[in-house]
C-alpha cells in the first residue's frame, strides 16, 4: 500500500485545548503507583476496542467520555502497547481514522502515545515521511518518550514495514495476557 499522505493534516484541532475536554482526558490519566493500576489498564484496553467499534460502525466517534478515556488511559505503557497490536489488515482503515482523529484532538501532555500509534500505521502503510511527521508531534509533546526514540531507530533502519507488523502482531497476545490475566 504505497500512498503518499504528506498533505494529511495532523495538527491539533480546537478540541485539543478545550478546558473541559482537557480536564476529562486528565481524569482518565493513569498513575503507575495507583492501587487501581490493573483496573485502569483493563479499562483502557477495553475502551480502545469499544472506540474502534464505534469508528467501525459510524466512521467517527461522538462519545466524548469514551474518547477521553482512550486518550487518558494511553498514558499507561501497557495500554499503549495493547493498542499498538489491536488492528488487523481488515480493521486497518478503521484504526487509521481513529488514531488520526485522536492525534488531532489529544491535549498537550497526551499527544505522544497517540502520535506514536499513528506513526506505526503510517509506517505500515509505507508512508515514512508521514510516520516521521507523527513522531515529530510526539517529540514536541514529550521529548524523551521512549517509543518515539525506538520508532525513529526502526524507521531509520529501513526495516521492512511487513516485518514491523509481524513483530507487533506477535507481541500483542503477550501484552493482552499481561493486562487481562
Amino acid at each position: 500500500m504505497t500512498t503518499n499522505y504528506e498533505e494529511l493534516e495532523i495538527t491539533s484541532l480546537p478540541l485539543a485545548s478545550d478546558k473541559g475536554f482537557v480536564a476529562l482526558v486528565s481524569s482518565f490519566g493513569v498513575d503507575p503507583d495507583s492501587g487501581d493500576l490493573t483496573f485502569m489498564q483493563r479499562d483502557g484496553a477495553t475502551a480502545v476496542i469499544d472506540l474502534a467499534a464505534e469508528f467501525e460502525q459510524y466512521g467517527v466517534a461522538s462519545n466524548l467520555d469514551l474518547i477521553a478515556r482512550v486518550i487518558g488511559r494511553l498514558s499507561d505503557i501497557q495500554v499503549r502497547d495493547f493498542a499498538l497490536g489491536t488492528h488487523t489488515s481488515e480493521s486497518f482503515e478503521t484504526y487509521w481514522r481513529m488514531w488520526h482523529y485522536l492525534l488531532q484532538i489529544a491535549p498537550e501532555g497526551f499527544v505522544a502515545p497517540v502520535a506514536t500509534l499513528f506513526a506505526t500505521l503510517a509506517y505500515e502503510r509505507c508512508d515514512t515521511p508521514l510516520a516521521y511527521r507523527a513522531l515529530d508531534r510526539a517529540t514536541a509533546d514529550a521529548p524523551g518518550y521512549s517509543l518515539t526514540i525506538l520508532l525513529r531507530r526502526v524507521f531509520g533502519s529501513g526495516w521492512p514495514s511487513s516485518a514491523f507488523a509481524a513483530m507487533r502482531i506477535e507481541l500483542h497476545p503477550k501484552v493482552t495476557a499481561g493486562i487481562f490475566d
